[in-house]
């Protein structure tokens, strides 16, 4: 397989389309009607019990920043409020975008605004952006969220702990929506009807970033940004830690979730950042089971699943050889063992690969 084109109008979307590959019928373990039901059954309670700890935090370790503003006790305080601010909104986005994690519309809405402003997405272009993710998850030229491309660029992995590339594509973007819309690529996924929501939003999040920016002049102190806009850059590093675990090092074109997406049990912090995404083989085969049952859904459908990686320090043991061997040959990818209890995975659309990595091989 020649070198990788990423572009929504190369040759790899191109082919992506011609052979079937985007109306392929994806891989999903059976499970009984009844059991599913149950684990899509939606509630209110443990998003807004864990919404209102979140917010409740955020607003406490501000307000510590702020009264300590100053001296060094100052620091402690925005490093907490930025992680959840710059990490923590990333899950809320994502779970909020799917309309599962609160039973009622409206709080799913006002918290997928809120999230998409934090961590800077545009809320009308991203929606369709995670839907294509889902529907055509790690295919070349056409999912618009990978977030390893091959061949391994590390300096841009290491950028982006601190959020740098990404902050740094967002205005120009954002300026760009506000004044014409959707950009050319982002018009590849996401329907007419809704590029006046791209604009109008983008005129939103600019408004507020102007008036925080006039905020910092008049007050002669960055204290304004440290509340709004510099926690996406130095409390970036736990989405992004947990986010290059989700497809990191393991198969691309592939109709199998199985085979493009990890699974990694975390420590419960963690958990609470990440909305229990780290159970995402499981989301990607059932997108529609609440955040809050995915641990039951693991228990359900974990005897035809890889076996998860035990820890995230586990999880970058398994990927960052593949990462690394990525750099050199781009083809190369983890091929995690299942259990003799599991389908056999589904690779029907994948080119034949010398040199498949085996789940604990390292260099």
């Amino acid at each position: 397989m020649g070198k990788r084109d990423y572009s929504p109008f190369g040759a790899d979307a191109k082919r992506a389309v011609e052979s079937g590959l985007t109306a392929a019928e994806w891989y999903h373990t059976e499970v009984p009607r009844k059991v599913m039901k149950d684990l899509m059954a939606r509630s209110d309670s443990p998003a807004i019990r864990d919404t209102i700890v979140l917010y409740g935090l955020m607003l406490a370790f501000a307000a510590g920043g702020i009264a300590t503003w100053g001296s060094l006790w100052t620091v402690p305080f925005w490093l907490a409020y930025g992680v959840l601010y710059g990490s923590a909104s990333d899950s809320r986005w994502h779970e909020c975008s799917h309309g599962t994690a609160f039973r009622t519309p409206w709080m799913n809405n006002a918290v997928y605004q809120i999230s998409s402003f934090m961590i800077m997405r545009n809320p009308a272009t991203w929606r369709w952006s995670h839907a294509r993710h889902h529907s055509e998850t790690y295919l070349v030229g056409r999912d618009p969220e990978i977030a390893v491309m091959r061949p391994t660029e590390v300096a841009k992995l290491i950028l982006n702990f601190f959020g740098i590339l990404d902050v740094l594509k967002f205005f120009p973007t954002l300026v760009r929506n506000a004044l014409t819309g959707p950009t050319p690529e982002e018009k590849t996924f996401v329907p007419e009807s809704e590029w006046p929501k791209v604009q109008r939003a983008a005129r939103i999040h600019l408004a507020i970033y102007l008036a925080t920016a006039a905020f910092v002049v008049a007050t002669g102190s960055i204290l304004p940004l440290m509340v709004i806009g510099l926690p996406r850059i130095y409390g970036a590093w736990h989405h992004v830690m947990t986010g290059l675990l989700q497809h990191g090092g393991l198969a691309d074109n592939v109709i199998d979730h199985r085979l493009n997406s990890r699974t990694v049990l975390m420590n419960p912090i963690s958990r609470f950042i990440y909305w229990n995404m780290n159970y995402h083989v499981e989301h990607h085969m059932f997108p529609m089971v609440p955040y809050h049952a995915l641990p039951r859904l693991h228990q359900a459908i974990k005897d035809d699943l890889p076996a998860p990686n035990l820890s995230i320090a586990a999880g970058f043991a398994e990927m960052w050889p593949a990462l690394r061997r990525q750099m050199r040959y781009e083809d190369f990818f983890v091929k995690r063992d299942l259990p003799p209890t599991a389908k056999p995975y589904r690779e029907d659309f994948h080119q034949d690969v010398p040199g498949i990595m085996p789940a604990n091989a390292a260099e």
